[in-house]
Protein backbone atom coordinates (compact mmCIF):
# COMPACT_ATOMS: atom_id res chain seq x y z
CA UNK A 1 0.00 0.00 0.00
CA UNK A 2 1.23 3.21 -0.78
CA UNK A 3 2.18 5.96 2.19
CA UNK A 4 -1.65 7.82 2.38
CA UNK A 5 -3.15 4.02 2.94
CA UNK A 6 -2.19 3.57 6.65
CA UNK A 7 -3.54 4.12 9.88
CA UNK A 8 -1.24 6.65 11.31
CA UNK A 9 0.44 8.98 9.24
CA UNK A 10 3.63 10.48 10.29
CA UNK A 11 3.96 12.62 7.84
CA UNK A 12 0.87 14.11 8.07
CA UNK A 13 1.65 14.38 11.87
CA UNK A 14 5.30 16.27 10.54
CA UNK A 15 2.50 18.98 8.28
CA UNK A 16 0.25 19.64 11.16
CA UNK A 17 3.18 20.68 13.05
CA UNK A 18 5.01 22.60 11.03
CA UNK A 19 1.98 23.98 9.19
CA UNK A 20 3.01 27.50 9.47
CA UNK A 21 6.54 27.10 8.01
CA UNK A 22 4.96 24.93 5.32
CA UNK A 23 2.79 27.58 4.37
CA UNK A 24 5.34 30.13 3.73
CA UNK A 25 7.70 27.03 2.01
CA UNK A 26 4.77 27.59 -0.72
CA UNK A 27 4.50 30.72 -0.71
CA UNK A 28 8.34 31.60 -1.36
CA UNK A 29 8.19 28.48 -3.96
CA UNK A 30 5.04 30.58 -5.68
CA UNK A 31 6.80 33.68 -5.86
CA UNK A 32 10.16 32.52 -7.32
CA UNK A 33 8.44 29.86 -9.68
CA UNK A 34 7.30 33.07 -11.18
CA UNK A 35 8.93 34.59 -14.90
CA UNK A 36 8.00 38.13 -16.32
CA UNK A 37 9.35 37.22 -19.75
CA UNK A 38 8.26 33.53 -20.01
CA UNK A 39 4.93 32.43 -18.37
CA UNK A 40 5.36 28.62 -19.54
CA UNK A 41 7.87 28.55 -16.25
CA UNK A 42 5.46 29.11 -13.83
CA UNK A 43 2.63 26.51 -15.82
CA UNK A 44 4.83 23.87 -16.55
CA UNK A 45 6.22 23.69 -12.40
CA UNK A 46 2.81 24.87 -10.99
CA UNK A 47 1.59 21.57 -12.63
CA UNK A 48 4.07 19.47 -10.96
CA UNK A 49 4.65 21.65 -7.94
CA UNK A 50 0.81 21.87 -6.95
CA UNK A 51 0.00 18.48 -8.09
CA UNK A 52 -0.59 17.16 -4.56
CA UNK A 53 2.95 15.84 -3.73
CA UNK A 54 3.34 15.56 0.64
CA UNK A 55 6.65 18.46 0.54
CA UNK A 56 8.28 15.05 2.28
CA UNK A 57 12.22 16.52 1.65
CA UNK A 58 11.22 19.84 2.65
CA UNK A 59 9.32 18.91 5.55
CA UNK A 60 12.53 17.24 6.58
CA UNK A 61 14.60 20.29 6.17
CA UNK A 62 12.34 22.46 8.68
CA UNK A 63 11.58 19.46 10.69
CA UNK A 64 15.57 18.68 11.38
CA UNK A 65 15.88 22.80 11.98
CA UNK A 66 12.71 22.84 14.49
CA UNK A 67 14.92 19.68 15.87
CA UNK A 68 17.90 21.14 16.44
CA UNK A 69 15.99 24.67 18.20
CA UNK A 70 16.01 27.04 15.01
CA UNK A 71 14.37 30.12 15.39
CA UNK A 72 15.24 32.15 11.98
CA UNK A 73 13.97 32.14 8.44
CA UNK A 74 16.11 30.45 6.12
CA UNK A 75 14.47 27.21 7.00
CA UNK A 76 11.98 28.02 4.52
CA UNK A 77 15.05 29.32 1.96
CA UNK A 78 16.43 25.89 2.36
CA UNK A 79 13.11 23.61 2.17
CA UNK A 80 12.02 26.00 -1.13
CA UNK A 81 15.78 24.48 -2.35
CA UNK A 82 15.26 21.12 -1.55
CA UNK A 83 11.60 21.28 -3.91
CA UNK A 84 12.85 22.96 -6.22
CA UNK A 85 15.49 20.37 -6.73
CA UNK A 86 13.43 17.83 -6.34
CA UNK A 87 11.21 19.13 -8.40
CA UNK A 88 13.72 19.92 -11.49
CA UNK A 89 14.44 16.83 -11.14
CA UNK A 90 11.43 14.96 -12.00
CA UNK A 91 11.03 17.21 -15.00
CA UNK A 92 14.04 15.63 -16.76
CA UNK A 93 13.52 12.14 -15.43
CA UNK A 94 10.18 12.25 -17.13
CA UNK A 95 11.72 13.07 -19.74
CA UNK A 96 14.68 10.42 -19.72
CA UNK A 97 12.21 7.72 -18.65
CA UNK A 98 9.72 8.77 -21.55
CA UNK A 99 7.11 8.61 -18.75
CA UNK A 100 3.08 9.45 -19.50
CA UNK A 101 1.84 10.04 -16.23
CA UNK A 102 3.10 11.59 -12.48
CA UNK A 103 1.32 11.68 -8.90
CA UNK A 104 -1.56 10.07 -10.96
CA UNK A 105 -2.02 13.05 -13.74
CA UNK A 106 0.00 13.84 -17.22
CA UNK A 107 3.68 14.66 -16.97
CA UNK A 108 4.75 17.79 -18.17
CA UNK A 109 6.39 16.24 -21.14
CA UNK A 110 3.34 14.78 -22.32
CA UNK A 111 1.27 18.17 -22.29
CA UNK A 112 3.37 20.68 -23.50
CA UNK A 113 7.03 18.84 -24.83
CA UNK A 114 10.72 17.35 -23.61
CA UNK A 115 12.42 21.03 -24.49
CA UNK A 116 9.92 22.61 -22.05
CA UNK A 117 10.66 20.02 -19.68
CA UNK A 118 14.00 20.34 -19.63
CA UNK A 119 14.44 23.72 -19.83
CA UNK A 120 11.78 24.93 -16.95
CA UNK A 121 13.88 21.89 -14.72
CA UNK A 122 17.16 24.05 -15.40
CA UNK A 123 14.91 27.07 -14.52
CA UNK A 124 14.20 25.44 -11.33
CA UNK A 125 17.84 24.11 -10.61
CA UNK A 126 18.88 27.98 -11.09
CA UNK A 127 16.18 29.63 -8.85
CA UNK A 128 17.41 26.77 -6.02
CA UNK A 129 20.84 28.04 -6.19
CA UNK A 130 19.73 31.64 -5.61
CA UNK A 131 17.86 30.62 -2.58
CA UNK A 132 20.06 28.52 -0.96
CA UNK A 133 23.11 31.27 -1.12
CA UNK A 134 20.13 34.21 0.31
CA UNK A 135 21.57 32.09 3.80
CA UNK A 136 25.10 33.54 3.55
CA UNK A 137 26.21 30.02 4.59
CA UNK A 138 29.41 28.27 2.09
CA UNK A 139 28.44 25.29 4.10
CA UNK A 140 25.00 24.74 3.48
CA UNK A 141 26.07 26.09 -0.92
CA UNK A 142 28.17 23.34 -0.44
CA UNK A 143 26.05 20.46 0.82
CA UNK A 144 23.50 20.92 -1.72
CA UNK A 145 25.52 21.77 -4.29
CA UNK A 146 27.24 18.39 -3.88
CA UNK A 147 23.66 16.43 -3.60
CA UNK A 148 22.39 18.01 -7.03
CA UNK A 149 25.88 16.82 -8.29
CA UNK A 150 25.42 13.48 -6.53
CA UNK A 151 21.68 13.15 -7.98
CA UNK A 152 22.74 13.85 -11.85
CA UNK A 153 25.56 11.00 -11.39
CA UNK A 154 23.24 8.90 -10.08
CA UNK A 155 21.02 9.32 -12.62
CA UNK A 156 23.41 9.02 -15.62
CA UNK A 157 25.40 5.48 -13.80
CA UNK A 158 21.47 4.31 -14.18
CA UNK A 159 21.37 5.20 -17.74
CA UNK A 160 24.43 2.41 -18.03
CA UNK A 161 23.33 -0.33 -15.14
CA UNK A 162 19.76 -0.21 -15.19
CA UNK A 163 20.03 -3.32 -17.99
CA UNK A 164 23.17 -4.47 -17.66
CA UNK A 165 23.41 -8.02 -15.75
CA UNK A 166 26.58 -7.25 -14.42
CA UNK A 167 25.28 -4.65 -12.03
CA UNK A 168 25.43 -5.94 -8.40
CA UNK A 169 24.05 -4.58 -5.16
CA UNK A 170 27.24 -2.19 -4.31
CA UNK A 171 26.41 -0.31 -7.85
CA UNK A 172 22.72 -0.55 -6.95
CA UNK A 173 22.96 1.27 -3.62
CA UNK A 174 25.47 3.73 -5.06
CA UNK A 175 22.45 4.53 -7.64
CA UNK A 176 19.77 4.98 -5.02
CA UNK A 177 22.42 7.07 -2.87
CA UNK A 178 22.43 9.48 -6.01
CA UNK A 179 18.86 9.77 -7.40
CA UNK A 180 17.41 9.50 -4.03
CA UNK A 181 19.01 9.41 -0.58
CA UNK A 182 21.78 12.53 -1.54
CA UNK A 183 18.35 14.94 -1.40
CA UNK A 184 17.03 13.86 1.92
CA UNK A 185 20.41 13.21 3.36
CA UNK A 186 21.12 16.87 2.10
CA UNK A 187 17.65 18.14 3.33
CA UNK A 188 17.92 17.08 6.71
CA UNK A 189 22.27 17.68 7.12
CA UNK A 190 21.20 21.49 6.34
CA UNK A 191 18.34 21.91 9.06
CA UNK A 192 21.27 21.00 11.50
CA UNK A 193 23.69 23.48 10.00
CA UNK A 194 21.27 26.42 9.64
CA UNK A 195 20.61 25.93 13.48
CA UNK A 196 24.67 26.03 14.49
CA UNK A 197 24.16 22.54 15.69
CA UNK A 198 27.38 20.50 16.56
CA UNK A 199 29.24 17.78 14.66
CA UNK A 200 27.72 15.30 15.97
CA UNK A 201 24.38 16.02 15.37
CA UNK A 202 24.80 17.08 11.98
CA UNK A 203 26.26 13.70 11.84
CA UNK A 204 23.71 12.10 13.38
CA UNK A 205 21.17 14.24 10.78
CA UNK A 206 22.44 13.09 7.66
CA UNK A 207 22.84 9.35 8.71
CA UNK A 208 18.98 9.68 9.00
CA UNK A 209 18.43 11.39 6.06
CA UNK A 210 20.75 9.06 4.12
CA UNK A 211 19.01 6.16 5.78
CA UNK A 212 15.66 7.16 5.03
CA UNK A 213 16.10 7.90 1.65
CA UNK A 214 17.87 3.94 1.11
CA UNK A 215 14.91 2.63 2.57
CA UNK A 216 12.64 4.61 0.57
CA UNK A 217 13.99 3.59 -2.36
CA UNK A 218 14.08 0.02 -1.85
CA UNK A 219 10.83 -0.38 -0.98
CA UNK A 220 9.33 1.71 -3.74
CA UNK A 221 11.28 -0.72 -6.21
CA UNK A 222 10.00 -3.87 -3.73
CA UNK A 223 6.18 -2.34 -4.17
CA UNK A 224 6.56 -2.40 -8.24
CA UNK A 225 6.28 -6.34 -8.06
CA UNK A 226 3.91 -6.62 -5.16
CA UNK A 227 2.13 -3.55 -4.72
CA UNK A 228 -1.94 -1.96 -5.53
CA UNK A 229 -1.61 0.04 -8.17
CA UNK A 230 -4.35 2.27 -7.04
CA UNK A 231 -2.30 2.57 -4.42
CA UNK A 232 0.80 3.36 -5.80
CA UNK A 233 -0.27 4.87 -8.85
CA UNK A 234 1.91 2.47 -10.99
CA UNK A 235 0.90 -1.01 -12.39
CA UNK A 236 2.57 -4.26 -10.86
CA UNK A 237 5.47 -4.91 -12.99
CA UNK A 238 6.13 -1.72 -15.27
CA UNK A 239 9.55 -1.74 -14.24
CA UNK A 240 9.99 -5.44 -15.19
CA UNK A 241 8.21 -4.08 -18.53
CA UNK A 242 10.37 -0.61 -18.71
CA UNK A 243 13.47 -3.25 -17.88
CA UNK A 244 14.93 -1.83 -15.23
CA UNK A 245 17.31 -3.92 -13.24
CA UNK A 246 16.30 -3.43 -9.27
CA UNK A 247 17.26 -4.16 -6.32
CA UNK A 248 15.04 -7.73 -6.40
CA UNK A 249 15.85 -8.58 -10.04
CA UNK A 250 19.99 -7.98 -8.70
CA UNK A 251 19.19 -10.46 -6.29
CA UNK A 252 17.45 -13.25 -8.06
CA UNK A 253 20.40 -12.70 -10.96
CA UNK A 254 22.78 -13.33 -8.52
CA UNK A 255 21.34 -16.91 -7.27
CA UNK A 256 20.31 -17.38 -11.13
CA UNK A 257 20.78 -21.16 -12.93
CA UNK A 258 21.68 -21.18 -16.24
CA UNK A 259 17.92 -20.79 -17.60
CA UNK A 260 17.31 -18.35 -15.48
CA UNK A 261 20.10 -15.88 -16.30
CA UNK A 262 18.89 -16.74 -19.82
CA UNK A 263 15.32 -15.42 -18.95
CA UNK A 264 16.96 -12.36 -17.27
CA UNK A 265 19.23 -11.60 -20.30
CA UNK A 266 16.17 -11.63 -23.03
CA UNK A 267 13.49 -9.82 -20.82
CA UNK A 268 15.76 -6.91 -19.40
CA UNK A 269 19.32 -7.02 -21.40
CA UNK A 270 17.48 -7.51 -24.62
CA UNK A 271 14.64 -6.46 -24.04
CA UNK A 272 12.84 -9.21 -25.94
CA UNK A 273 9.55 -9.82 -23.28
CA UNK A 274 6.33 -11.89 -24.65
CA UNK A 275 3.32 -12.88 -23.20
CA UNK A 276 3.87 -14.41 -19.76
CA UNK A 277 7.31 -13.37 -18.80
CA UNK A 278 5.68 -10.97 -16.03
CA UNK A 279 4.56 -14.17 -14.15
CA UNK A 280 7.52 -16.13 -15.34
CA UNK A 281 9.51 -13.46 -13.14
CA UNK A 282 7.60 -13.17 -10.49
CA UNK A 283 7.85 -17.05 -10.62
CA UNK A 284 11.75 -16.35 -10.19
CA UNK A 285 11.98 -14.07 -7.81
CA UNK A 286 9.14 -16.02 -5.08
CA UNK A 287 11.69 -19.08 -6.03
CA UNK A 288 14.80 -17.05 -4.85
CA UNK A 289 12.94 -15.19 -1.93
CA UNK A 290 13.99 -12.06 -3.38
CA UNK A 291 11.29 -10.59 -2.55
CA UNK A 292 11.40 -11.41 0.84
CA UNK A 293 15.21 -10.72 1.22
CA UNK A 294 14.32 -7.29 -0.40
CA UNK A 295 12.19 -6.42 2.03
CA UNK A 296 14.64 -7.02 4.98
CA UNK A 297 17.05 -4.65 3.35
CA UNK A 298 14.46 -2.06 3.51
CA UNK A 299 13.31 -2.39 7.19
CA UNK A 300 17.42 -2.75 8.01
CA UNK A 301 17.61 0.54 6.53
CA UNK A 302 14.36 2.14 8.70
CA UNK A 303 16.17 0.82 11.48
CA UNK A 304 19.77 2.83 10.55
CA UNK A 305 17.40 5.76 10.41
CA UNK A 306 15.68 5.37 13.60
CA UNK A 307 19.40 4.67 15.46
CA UNK A 308 20.53 7.78 13.92
CA UNK A 309 17.47 9.63 15.31
CA UNK A 310 17.80 8.21 18.24
CA UNK A 311 21.30 10.25 18.98
CA UNK A 312 19.30 13.61 18.83
CA UNK A 313 17.66 14.65 21.63
CA UNK A 314 14.15 14.15 23.17
CA UNK A 315 11.56 16.03 21.32
CA UNK A 316 8.12 15.11 19.56
CA UNK A 317 9.99 16.38 16.10
CA UNK A 318 12.64 13.04 16.72
CA UNK A 319 9.34 11.12 17.44
CA UNK A 320 7.44 11.46 14.16
CA UNK A 321 10.81 11.52 12.08
CA UNK A 322 11.88 7.92 14.16
CA UNK A 323 7.92 6.64 12.94
CA UNK A 324 8.08 8.15 9.68
CA UNK A 325 10.98 5.79 9.56
CA UNK A 326 8.93 3.06 10.06
CA UNK A 327 6.33 4.20 8.15
CA UNK A 328 8.13 4.10 5.05
CA UNK A 329 8.16 0.41 5.26
CA UNK A 330 5.00 -0.24 6.96
CA UNK A 331 3.64 -0.30 3.32
CA UNK A 332 5.48 -3.89 3.21
CA UNK A 333 4.16 -5.52 5.75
Amino acid sequence: MGLDQASTKPHEELARHLSGRLEAVNTLIRERMASRHAPRIPEVTAHLVEAGGKRLRPMLTLATADLCGYDGDFDVNLAATVEFIHTATLLHDDVVDESEQRRGRPTANLLWDNKSSVLVGDYLFARAFQLMVETGSLRVLDILSNAAATIAEGEVLQLSAARDLKTDEDIYLQIVRGKTAALFSAATEVGGVISGSDEERITALYDYGDALGIAFQIADDLLDYQGDAKATGKNVGDDFRERKLTLPVIKAVADATVEERAFWKRTIEKGDQREGDLEEAMAILNRHEALERTRDDAMAWANRAKEAMGKLPEHDVRRMLIELADYVVARLT
